[in-house]
């Protein structure tokens, strides 16, 4: 009985301990979010609003502004290069590892170097992104926010001197806190921190504090942003049928065709870059301005590209035409690839589920033009198609079902979402846009002493056991 009592006991310190620490992580979580947020909308308005007369268009969960063509298109360029320039600046002068995707830096942070994350890295990493996203950069605000809740999840171990398994469940945990805040898909979040770290495998023991880290940072960052989702889909649902399942499955294969050539190219970029004999500091400024150009013509590439999958969504085909979409999505990957592959700061989750959305789009257009009466709305396809570009080139095919639907505020397409999803994970196969991303546990540092102290078990009941069959004999 005693042992029982001090079981329940240890139990209790267990849950009590991770429940506070994960809410202090959420809370920080939050605030960073909001943090970010805010420096990306100051730094888009002097840079793209004030340099260039530029108004990018925003989702309906972050106002529905719609778009304002740059008024000084020439003018693009120069102000992606400069917000390159300056990103550069600081990341390469403070803090390489600032640079590209926060949410790969966090996972190599959980396998390779102990949870351990300098605490210098999530200031430089915020600052970094705001100026990239804000002046143009294609990319997301999920990296650097991924990056800003992991290193206060590092940093916080460190003043309470957690073991170095315990640091590493606190580095995921800030990492699904931060996405489930900034994108208000708390659960999404959560199970991200979970399914991130491999490509076929879960991490399942950071799920309980993950679980309400993600939902504190959710609820820290809608009190002061509001509490609607992101997209507003009206035309989401449609009638499942035989037709529109055969529609989903073929858009979950374009997606994984579309994924394998999304990681291709960012690789391909990204070893281009390492390749320029020109010092590291100005790449981001060279990649900046190749996405100027881009975006002079098309500005549906810049910044994260929210705004404009709204208006898909929506028909807004006077500030969006379709003629330009299936375009988009060639443009949208190679203005992400130049921007992350050229040691650009910022995310990768939001450029996938803007090209995901233009996908879905797209294949709505075609199919549409050949079957006129197909009951398949535009809306339920450009979700679908988020979420299996996503699923696929993430290769987190769970979180992304969930966190479009979060996003969406509408659960009505989980079906269609598992089909599509489904599909494009297979495709992809091993290609991932997160670099540090393992196969499973068993590849994973972090759990090597436990894999080998199973190992030394087995060796030890096989030699026991070979020993009292000698004894019968």
């Amino acid at each position: 009985m005693r042992k029982l009592h001090l079981v329940e006991a240890r139990y209790i310190a267990y849950i009590v301990k991770w429940s506070l620490i994960a809410a202090l992580i959420g809370v920080v979580a939050g605030v960073g979010a909001i943090i970010l947020y805010d420096a990306i909308e100051f730094c888009d308005k002097v840079f793209l609003g004030y340099l260039a007369g530029y108004v990018d268009p925003t989702p309906a969960g972050e106002g529905g502004v719609s778009p304002l063509l740059p008024r000084n298109p020439i003018l693009i360029p120069l102000v992606t290069a400069l917000g390159g320039l300056l990103s550069g600046v600081l990341v390469y002068a403070l803090a390489p590892e600032a640079e590209g995707d926060g949410m790969d830096a966090a996972i190599d942070a959980f396998h390779n170097r102990g949870g351990e994350i300098r605490s210098r890295v999530p200031i430089v990493k915020l600052a970094a992104s705001a100026i990239t996203i804000g002046s143009g950069g294609s990319a997301g605000r999920e990296g650097p926010i991924a990056q800003v809740g992991a290193g206060f999840g590092s940093l916080l171990s460190e003043i309470l001197r957690l073991k170095p398994h315990e640091r590493r469940i606190a580095v995921v945990v800030g990492m699904g806190a931060g996405i489930g805040s900034i994108f208000r898909a708390p659960l999404g979040g959560a199970l991200l921190a979970a399914e991130a770290l491999y490509t076929n495998d879960f991490e399942v023991e950071v799920l309980p504090p993950a679980f309400i880290a993600s939902v504190v940072g959710y609820l820290t960052f809608s009190y002061v942003k509001g509490w609607a989702p992101m997209f507003s889909c009206a035309d989401a649902a449609s009638p499942l049928d035989p037709v529109s399942i055969l529609l989903y499955a073929a858009l979950g294969v374009v997606s994984g065709l579309a994924g394998v050539a999304f990681v291709k190219s960012l690789h391909l970029v990204e070893e281009t870059f390492r390749g320029f004999p020109i010092p590291k500091i100005f790449k981001p400024a060279i990649g900046g301005l190749i996405v100027g150009v881009i975006g002079a013509f098309f500005p549906q590439v810049l910044g994260t590209g929210y705004g404009w999958i709204q208006l898909v969504v929506d028909k807004r085909f006077e500030f969006i035409p379709a003629s330009i979409i299936p375009v988009l999505v060639l443009l949208k990957i190679l203005a992400t690839s130049i921007t992350i592959g050229s040691g650009g700061s910022g995310g990768l989750l939001a450029p996938s589920l803007v090209i995901g959305g233009f996908l879905g789009a797209t294949t709505w257009l075609i199919f549409k033009a050949a079957l006129p009466s197909i009951q398949t709305s535009l809306a339920s396809l450009v979700i679908v198609g988020m979420t299996a570009f996503f699923g696929g080139v993430g290769k987190v095919p769970v979180a992304a079902i969930v966190m479009a639907s979060e996003m969406t505020g509408d659960y009505a397409l989980l079906a269609p979402s598992m089909v599509a999803t489904s599909i494009a994970y297979v495709i992809t196969g091993r290609n991932t846009m997160y670099r540090n991303q393992l196969r499973s546990k068993a590849e994973s540092p972090a759990h090597r002493s436990e894999y080998l102290a199973q190992l030394e078990a087995s060796i030890v009941e096989a030699r026991s056991k070979q020993g009292r069959g000698n004894i019968e004999t």
